[in-house]
């Protein structure tokens, strides 16, 4: 028996929507805790992970070649400003294939208020449950818990009450 031609597109988003959230289970492991890991900010100051410790952070796994990342980039410099002084923390992380020389002149261009570092291995992604896709963006507590996981751009409203709710919980 075969399929008309008709009848194999109309079934496609069916089966994509079976499909998909395998792929998206297949894609990595699950990770609860934030790794201790070196990295290197765009002014070449060495750090580790567990600098971030104790504070709220909104880690974003991006590239300058993704379209969303790049439309997404003001929301999350406009989210760190709102709210750095209460103590959240933003690590925008440049995927490994991102070009120094372009993540460099993103970073200066539009005077991103927060870390940026490259992912120059690939080490950081695949602490993280191997990320692939960009944007990945992740909220981290003070106790070093990822608390939410968004692949894709954020629904800010979302990421806002989260983290006004994450600030307003004591230090660890």
């Amino acid at each position: 028996m075969t399929l008309s031609r008709r009848s194999m597109l109309l079934s496609l988003p069916v089966l994509l929507s079976g499909v998909l959230p395998v792929l998206t289970a297949c894609s990595g492991r699950a990770v609860s805790q934030m790794p201790d890991l070196p990295f290197t900010e765009l002014d070449g100051q060495a750090r580790r992970l567990a600098d971030l410790q104790g504070k709220v952070v909104v880690l974003n796994f991006w590239a300058t070649s993704c379209s969303t990342c790049v439309k997404e980039m003001p929301r999350l410099v406009e989210t760190h400003t709102r709210f750095k002084a209460q103590g959240l923390e933003t690590l925008a992380v440049a995927m490994s294939y991102d070009p120094p020389a372009y993540v460099m002149q993103f970073a200066q261009t539009r005077q991103l208020p927060f870390r940026v570092a490259i992912d120059h291995d690939g080490g950081l992604a695949r602490a993280f449950g191997d990320v692939q896709l960009t944007p990945t963006t992740l909220v981290i507590d003070r106790k070093g818990q990822i608390v939410k996981r968004y692949v894709g751009e954020p629904d800010f409203a979302a990421l806002d009450d989260l983290i006004t709710r994450l600030l307003g919980q004591p230090p660890a």
